[in-house]
């Protein structure tokens, strides 16, 4: 069952297949469900030797070395390993001991921060760590629910139509807007920003300094830790064996082979910090839960969905101006060149489709 998966509570489960899917079920129903299909979460652990397999692998390979205990445990949950937040604690104790002293030692205080409802305010904005190898990193988040809208890599970051596109898709999934965006005034947000004027027929998009637009600048910290510095690591060792000289050819052969493996990376980043349980603050106004479900019922923490409706005609407008990614990686003509240069080694036709 995918909402059990990813470790919501019995009565958000509730509430989710009865908004998004009308199908209404007591709880002592899906009590009885969870158990024929052999779904329990105290119960039936996995073989720890797998857990801590994987684990190991987190913390060599990618990046996960400097993840806490609860984003670990939740991406165990998440690769099908049933295990308890405390075994996981445990683990990272003994195979990460460095790590988790690190971790304690850094302990942030942070302000009062609040945002009227989901879709109230959404935040734009670019990181620039692999700019330099030609992979190009764009978000955008949810300031009310801290859920991630989009999380994407492509090569560039500095064309508006690109990150256009990213908007209208997440506008197309969601069938409606923002009633608000921030993002920094720069040319790559203009075509967000008058394509946000358009659709909601008024001033709906607010220019600020990079550096004050918190929480998305929060989120790029925690990309860093969790993702982007293993990329960082591999990528700069290339670069320091002179294998990486920073031209066009070197870019685009990081692009074809790489692109879609960060793609990946930020997908699962995306879904892990989307479910992952928001720790509880003195901030009355942040409730302490997942931020898909705060996004998605809202009527449980006393406020609305901000959504503003578009229609069909408005969206085919702008996607008139937008450019979509597709399946275009690289330079065309390089990723052509290099497809037959593998072809002989990978043989088989079904290998050369994959390419």
């Amino acid at each position: 069952m995918f909402h059990f998966s990813l470790g919501l509570k019995y009565s958000h489960i509730l509430s989710m297949l009865a908004q998004a899917h009308s199908i209404i079920i007591s709880l002592s129903t899906l009590k009885r469900i969870l158990r024929v299909n052999r779904l329990h979460r105290r119960k039936n652990y996995s073989d720890l030797l797998r857990v801590v397999l994987f684990i190991e692998n987190k913390l060599n390979v990618t990046g996960g070395q400097v993840g806490g205990y609860r984003w670990l445990h939740l991406q165990c949950r998440h690769n099908g390993l049933n295990i308890s937040r405390h075994t996981v604690q445990t683990l990272l104790q003994i195979l990460d001991p460095v790590g988790v002293q690190l971790r304690l030692s850094k302990r942030l205080k942070r302000r009062q921060y609040y945002a009227k409802g989901p879709n109230y305010l959404w935040h734009l904005d670019s990181d620039d760590k692999l700019k330099r190898y030609g992979l190009c990193i764009n978000g955008c988040m949810d300031r009310f629910s801290r859920c991630i809208i989009w999380l994407n890599v492509f090569q560039t970051s500095n064309d508006p139509k690109v990150i256009a596109g990213y908007f209208i898709e997440s506008v197309r999934e969601r069938k409606g807007c923002p009633f608000l965006m921030r993002g920094y005034r720069c040319t790559e947000n203009e075509h967000v920003a008058h394509m946000q004027y358009f659709m909601t027929e008024r001033k709906s998009f607010i220019y600020g300094r990079s550096t004050a637009n918190q929480r998305i600048e929060m989120f790029w910290n925690l990309v860093r830790k969790q993702c982007v510095q293993s990329w960082m690591d591999v990528l700069g060792s290339l670069a320091d064996d002179g294998m990486f000289d920073g031209y066009f050819l070197d870019k685009c052969l990081i692009q074809f082979c790489f692109l879609h493996v960060l793609q990946e990376d930020l997908d699962e980043m995306s879904k892990t910090c989307n479910t992952h349980q928001i720790r509880p603050t003195k901030n009355q106004n942040c409730p302490h839960v997942r931020p898909l479900v705060m996004y998605s019922l809202p009527a449980l923490y006393g406020t609305n969905n901000y959504l503003h409706e578009v229609s069909e005609h408005m969206m085919n407008a702008c996607a008139g101006e937008c450019r979509f990614r597709g399946g275009i990686i690289c330079d065309e003509d390089i990723a052509e060149h290099v497809r037959e240069l593998l072809a002989p080694r990978i043989g088989s036709p079904r290998s050369r489709t994959a390419l």
